[in-house]
This record gives C-alpha cells, sequence and structure tokens, in this order.
C-alpha cells in the first residue's frame, strides 16, 4: 500500500511540474500551431493575397517550375528544398552559374517561415509574397527578369487556366507569379509534439525534453526564440559578445545591425546554422548563443538538455505530391547559361 501511496505521489509531483512549466512556457511567449483547420486558416492567411485551393496548387506548381530561372534549371525547391528540411544543406546558397552568394548567406527553410516577422535576413520584407520576387531576379540567385519570368509562364498550354481559377482572371503577371508562390509556402506548416505539449497534452514531451525546455526558458533563450515561429523577430547580433565565425562573408545585419533570429522548428534539419552558414554542430551553435547572446557559458550538460528539448521541435512535414508542370510550346523562350 505504501509503494501505490508513494508511486500516486510521485505522479502527481510530476504532473503539477509539468502544468507548471506549460504556464512559464506560455509566459514567455511560447505559442503552439494550432490543431484547429480553420484556427491555422485564419493564422496563415494574408488578406492581401487570400488563400484558395487553386492558388495554393499554382503556387506549389510554380515552387517546383526550374523554368522562372534564367537557365531553366534553378527552381524555389533548389535552394529550400521539400525532401530536406526546406534548405539546400550548404553554408551558402548556391544560384545562377553556380554562384555562391556573395555574402557568404545561408539559406533559411521555409517551412514555418509563415510565422516569421519578416523575411530574409536583414528583414527587408514583410510577407512570402513580396520575398518570393526577390530572388526570381537576383542574378545570383535565378537571374530572370519580371518580363521573361511572364513571358514563359504564358506560353506554356495549361497555366492560364490555373491563374484564372486562383485569381479570377487568367492575365499573367509577376506579382501574380510572386503572390501564388507565396500562398503556398504559407501552408507549409509543421506541427510537432512541443504543440501538443503547448496545446495541454503535458506527456507531449517527456521528462528530459521537460528539462531541456526549462533549461532554455531559464538561460533566456526565450527573448529571441518565442512566439508561434520561435523565432522570426530582429534582434541584434552580436549582443554581448563577438560572433566567432563574423569574417566569413560580409553580413552584418540591417543599417541597425539587427538579423532576423531563425526559427528553431525541425533545427536539426536545417544545418549548417547561422546567417552565414559557419556551424554544422547544433551543440555548437547552441553554446555560441550563450556565448554571444547571452553572455553566460554554458555547461555540457546545460547545452546538451536544451538540445534535447530542440528535438522535439520536429515537426509533422505536410504530405508534398511533386506536380507534373505545362510543357514548353514553340513560343516559350529558351534557356539561357550566360
Amino acid at each position: 500500500m505504501k509503494k501505490i501511496v508513494l508511486f500516486s505521489t510521485i505522479i502527481a509531483l510530476s504532473s503539477f511540474a509539468s502544468a507548471s512549466l506549460l504556464e512559464d512556457a506560455k509566459k514567455v511567449g511560447l505559442t503552439p500551431i494550432p490543431s484547429n483547420k480553420d484556427e491555422l486558416t485564419k493564422l496563415i492567411d494574408n488578406p492581401k493575397n487570400p488563400l484558395n485551393k487553386a492558388k495554393i496548387e499554382l503556387g506549389k506548381a510554380l515552387f517546383f517550375e526550374p523554368r522562372l530561372s534564367k537557365s531553366n534549371l534553378i527552381s524555389c525547391n533548389t535552394c529550400h528544398n521539400l525532401a530536406t528540411g526546406g534548405v539546400d544543406g550548404v553554408g551558402a546558397a548556391i544560384g545562377h552559374k553556380w554562384t555562391s552568394n556573395p555574402h557568404h548567406l545561408n539559406s533559411p527553410t521555409v517551412y514555418n517561415a509563415v510565422f516569421m516577422d519578416k523575411q530574409f535576413w536583414d528583414g527587408r520584407n514583410p510577407d512570402l509574397e513580396t520575398q518570393a520576387q526577390g530572388p526570381m531576379q537576383a542574378e545570383p540567385e535565378m537571374a530572370i527578369s519580371k518580363e521573361m519570368a511572364v513571358k514563359r509562364i504564358s506560353s506554356m498550354a495549361g497555366y492560364e487556366e490555373q491563374f484564372a481559377k486562383a485569381f479570377g482572371e487568367n492575365n499573367i503577371t509577376f506579382q501574380k507569379i510572386a503572390d501564388a508562390i507565396g500562398a503556398f509556402e504559407r501552408t507549409l506548416v509543421t506541427p510537432s509534439r512541443f504543440d501538443t505539449f503547448l496545446l495541454g497534452n503535458t506527456k507531449g514531451l517527456s521528462d528530459k525534453e521537460q528539462e531541456g525546455l526549462k533549461t532554455f526558458i531559464t538561460k533566456g533563450c526565450t527573448a529571441c526564440h518565442t512566439g508561434v515561429g520561435i523565432g522570426g523577430s530582429m534582434q541584434k547580433f552580436p549582443l554581448v559578445k563577438p560572433y566567432k565565425y563574423a569574417d566569413i562573408g560580409d553580413f552584418k545585419g540591417d543599417k541597425n545591425g539587427m538579423v532576423k533570429t531563425p526559427t528553431l522548428r525541425n533545427i536539426t534539419q536545417t544545418a549548417p546554422y547561422f546567417h552565414n552558414g559557419a556551424v554544422w554542430s547544433l551543440e555548437e551553435a547552441v553554446t555560441i548563443m550563450g556565448e554571444t547572446q547571452l553572455g553566460v557559458t554554458l555547461s555540457d550538460k546545460e547545452t546538451n538538455s536544451i538540445v534535447t528539448f530542440l528535438k522535439s521541435l520536429d515537426g509533422e512535414m505536410p504530405s508534398i505530391i511533386y506536380p507534373k508542370l505545362p510543357s514548353v510550346t514553340a513560343s516559350t523562350p529558351k534557356p539561357d547559361l550566360n
């Protein structure tokens, strides 16, 4: 009988500790991805570019469309590969003519990008729709002009009908191309076990993961990594101490030295880390963040505990069926490799 009472007491204390940790997580602004479909749609939708099924399907096709690049070889998925965590897995993005990003900037994941306050490392664009316009035109990336993008897409049978269903009219413009891509990207969310914990299931995380979450909160990581995206705001970087790999590339943030905080969702799948892709070890990345942003030296135990928690942020990827793209016609502009 005593053993049963003791066991019951341990369970009760454990449940109380989990409930208390849940409240702490909410207090520091950690917010779940809604499990209710209508609530999620409301959260990810853009009133300026309302979601609909036809637009999302069109956006998916255009996301995988390599003919939106000057060479016919590069699509959005090249740098934001949906099969590999939404990233390309290299330190600096590679684009047209095998050009490495001139500032040695790393491709951030497209998964959960909808939850970011701003887009690009320097936060220069407010949403996914405006962001989508940049890489297509950038010379070191897809290197296509607005006019050529429209001409290519307009020349292929099938796209006019898809644009008509998506936008209510079949005239194809560069902005609509980007808006459709942005609409598709808004659906790329990955709910995880951590979200079930935040939604009230205190058994959603193991004891070790809860211990890691507690360390994550008490050490101050949530000063930047919070909200639904567990990141996404603009923060001063470096803040307390110099970033040890700052000499890789010349990126210094925006005019105020602010850098977009990356999401920690699916962080185990998105190495290398930091804006310049200089760090391949998640443990090293956590250690550097402690020193650079928090001014603390994390012990190995604390670092490993935080990493254990971060692994719980691996989410359920949406099922993406690779689209069958329209065929070129005699009027489709030819690839240009120069």
